[in-house]
């Protein structure tokens, strides 16, 4: 009887450690963006906030088709502490990037990753658009390849927005 009571508990122990392994969600890296106007902040430095982070090309069609609904996203949320951040792949000519950030006006931070860092430190970043939704305790939440379906990141925007830290 002792020994079912032991095995019974030693389940219910198991169970809960995998199910908080499992639902940890991984912490985004720590690193260093500098933006267009030559501003550096860290990841760190967004605690608190709900972070979208999107990795783009200005030679992407797809990021450029995406890039409307991007700033839709950041307009509607902006002002409840969510931010948006565009991160110019190596490969693109900084430039080319100005060009783009001043003919579409785009509101939101847009970075510069000159050596590839801070793609390689989110997961090896390779393919555009690739972007990651931050919650408000530094954690990624979600990763999308391609273009996000808008109306569910709204969702998940709403939720995330509404939790405290």
């Amino acid at each position: 009887m002792k020994l079912k009571i032991i095995a019974a508990i030693a389940v219910v122990v198991l169970g809960l450690a995998g199910f908080f392994v499992f639902t940890q969600k991984p912490a985004a890296p720590d690193v260093a963006f500098t933006t267009l106007q030559g501003e550096t902040f860290r990841t760190a430095d967004l605690r608190g906030e709900v972070v979208l982070v999107n990795f783009w090309a200005t030679t992407c069609t797809s990021c450029i088709k995406e890039m409307p609904m991007l700033v839709q996203t950041h307009e509607k949320f902006a002002a409840r502490g969510f931010r948006t951040i565009a991160v110019a792949m190596d490969y693109d000519p900084p430039a080319q990037v100005r060009a783009y950030v001043e003919r579409s006006g785009l509101p939101f931070q847009v970075a510069l990753d000159a050596r590839g860092e801070v793609a390689q430190a989110f997961d090896g970043v390779r393919l555009t658009p690739t972007t990651f939704l931050i919650d408000k305790r530094g954690q990624i939440v979600h990763k999308y390849l391609g273009e996000p379906d808008f109306a569910k990141l709204h969702e998940l925007l709403e939720r995330l927005l509404n939790e405290s830290v």
